[in-house]
């Protein structure tokens, strides 16, 4: 058997996803109201979704809400986010939170827009806080507390948190 540089035995093929997005891969998208807009599914689960939009001139997501958070991560050019009432320019390099149930609007006006946007399961990021936290641990020790005791798993599903101040998990 050889192994190539990664570990992996070269005979096999790799176990490589790849989703193709872009130019000839989109399709209209978006909410009822929504113009100008097109768009490629990348990857959706139980986990959330990442979505890929492209805005035409003129383009326009009509505020709408729904129960979960995403992020509007803009990637070329630039347009306007709203959400709840309060407006903003956004150009390649922002990103926008989408909290759940609040309505939220996307448009152009003279320019195109590209973004990317990932929508997470649920109003927030509870069922990952051990890994938002940097307190993730190596999958071999799922289930057993960490030596530092931070964010680490403690079931399925469920997260603890480690308050230094407190002195206890949180």
């Amino acid at each position: 058997m050889v192994r190539g540089a990664s570990g992996v035995d070269a005979a096999s093929p790799m176990p490589i996803e790849v989703r193709r997005f872009g130019v000839g891969h989109r399709r209209a998208d978006g909410p009822p109201g929504t113009t100008g807009v097109s768009g490629q599914l990348i990857h959706s689960d139980g986990r959330g979704a990442i979505t890929e939009l492209a805005f035409a001139r003129g383009a326009a997501i009509e505020p709408h809400a729904n129960p979960s958070s995403s992020w509007f991560i803009v990637i070329e050019g630039g347009g306007w986010v709203g959400v709840d009432e309060e407006r903003t320019r956004a150009a390649a390099g922002d990103a926008v939170l989408w909290p759940a149930d609040i309505p939220h609007a996307a448009w152009t006006e003279h320019s195109e827009m590209r973004v990317f946007i990932v929508e997470f399961t649920g109003a927030d990021d509870s069922a990952v806080i051990g890994v938002l936290e940097g307190g993730a641990t190596d999958a071999s020790a799922l289930g057993r507390p960490s030596e530092r005791g931070e964010g680490h798993l403690v079931g399925e599903g469920t997260t603890t948190r480690h308050d230094p101040e407190a002195g206890e998990p949180a």
